[in-house]
């Protein structure tokens, strides 16, 4: 056996609930770490055998139920958490800023889709956005050629 079953083991065989097979005694006689850490186990039982729990004071009971009563007449609930500031002011900056983010998103799409942004013709945007503004006029291949010829001719006067 090695000595990672055998810890899992030296539980079992301190407390004497388990009987130890031939595998474990071997082990444990020629394993002097194994050894030490069963026995450390055993002295340890022993301490908590010998241990005994302290009685509470007379008076353990009445400051208990006092303390309960405490409790019980403090306000609870999520508006209690409001009244932190910490917590508010935490939750005012969440808010502004997700109004503000929202807000930047919305304006940004709608910039997006209709375009105020004009490219310059020539470029990959621009091209993009006629494309786009003259769908129909560019299906036909045939007019595109005759397109590309009339810039071609007002560009070289």
């Amino acid at each position: 056996m090695k000595c990672r079953d055998i810890l899992a083991l030296v539980p079992d065989l301190a407390a004497g609930s388990s009987t130890a097979s031939p595998g474990v005694n071997e082990h444990l006689n020629s394993c002097t770490s194994c050894r030490g850490r069963l026995e450390e186990f055993r002295q340890t039982m022993a301490l908590l055998d010998q241990w005994q729990a302290p009685e509470p004071s007379a008076y353990f009971d009445s400051r208990l139920m006092a303390r309960i009563r405490e409790e019980r007449a403090k306000p609870s609930g999520w508006l209690v958490w409001l009244r932190k500031p910490a917590l508010a002011v935490s939750l005012a900056v969440l808010m502004v800023m997700s109004v503000a983010l929202f807000r930047t998103d919305a304006g940004y799409r709608h910039g997006v889709e209709s375009g105020p942004v004009a490219a310059l013709p020539g470029t990959a945007v621009g091209d993009l956005q006629a494309l786009d503004k003259n769908s129909d006029l560019y299906s036909d291949f045939e007019l595109l050629d005759d397109l590309q010829v009339q810039q071609d001719v007002s560009a070289n006067p």
